[in-house]
């Protein structure tokens, strides 16, 4: 029987140490990520903001919602409309109110110049207030 057992005892005992080398590389590349990246999110233009004290506007009951369709056809709401009759339409959908913003829908396939036609419409019924609707992330069509 030549089995020794000393093996524990001659200096190959575990270690019960942690082992942080993988730790600080990670670290050490998530230093340098946020050291290229923080000056990106910065805004160079320093402006010191003064407080509002003025109430938060109500959303409105009913938003008008103007939608181009890939067929360039215009609706107001679920109504189609010429667009000789934009001004007319909005309107009566606004109670003639020129401040009431405007949500405007376009087909994804419509082309720049047609939505530009449409804004240019917009701004000449005297609606200057228009949003640009998308779908968000997660929205479903």
């Amino acid at each position: 029987m030549g089995m020794r057992l000393q093996h524990a005892e001659e200096g190959l005992a575990e270690t019960h140490e942690i082992n942080v080398t993988p730790f600080i590389d990670v670290m050490l590349v998530l230093l340098v990520i946020f050291m290229v990246t923080a000056p990106l999110a910065t805004v160079d233009v320093p402006v010191n903001l003064p407080a509002s004290n003025a109430a938060q506007k109500p959303p409105e009951d009913k938003p008008v919602f103007l939608t181009l369709q890939a067929d360039l056809r215009i609706a107001i709401g679920n109504d189609r409309i010429g667009r000789e009759q934009l001004a007319s339409v909005l309107d009566r959908a606004t109670a003639g109110n020129r401040n009431v913003q405007i949500f405007l829908r376009a087909d994804k396939s419509v082309e720049y110049d047609h939505l530009m036609d449409l804004l240019n419409g917009l701004r000449d019924a005297g609606y200057l207030k228009v949003a640009l609707v998308g779908l968000g992330s997660g929205a479903a069509g």
